[in-house]
């Protein structure tokens, strides 16, 4: 990790994301994704966030999303971020990501909990620091 720690970021505000709850009495969905097996639970989230689609966790999605409109969202909580200073992975809640030097460690909370890895490109046009 980065020795500076984390810095504050928040979505852009022009970043929506398109989402469904998974509503269905259903078993546990696996797929692969991010180097990874990933999974979902009925009342996950399955979101298209332009044409990059995943699940996110009931918990992690309720306390981080808004509704801007049907079937809209928006992340509307501070993240918590830092670059990666070699490759490794990470425990997510929907499973383990990979991730290379560069790549930002996200944490939805600033205890490094509820985390995840995206590559610089992806973080830098999702997010803008957050200004206080």
């Amino acid at each position: 990790m980065n020795q500076s720690g984390l810095l504050a970021y928040r979505s852009r505000p022009t970043r929506i994301v398109t989402a469904v709850q998974i509503r269905l009495d259903c078993d546990v969905l696996r797929y692969r994704k991010w180097g990874g097996v990933q999974q979902a639970n009925a009342g996950d989230w399955l979101v298209d966030n332009e044409g990059d689609v995943y699940t996110v966790d009931e918990k992690t999605f309720s306390a981080t999303y808004e509704s801007v409109g049907p079937g809209q969202y928006r992340k509307h909580v501070t993240v918590w971020a830092e670059v990666a200073d070699h490759a490794g992975d990470i425990e997510t809640r929907e499973g383990r990501t990979s991730y290379s030097a560069g790549d930002y460690l996200v944490y939805n909370d600033r205890q490094r909990q509820d985390g995840y890895a995206v590559s610089r490109e992806r973080f830098e046009s999702l997010y803008e620091p957050e200004v206080y």
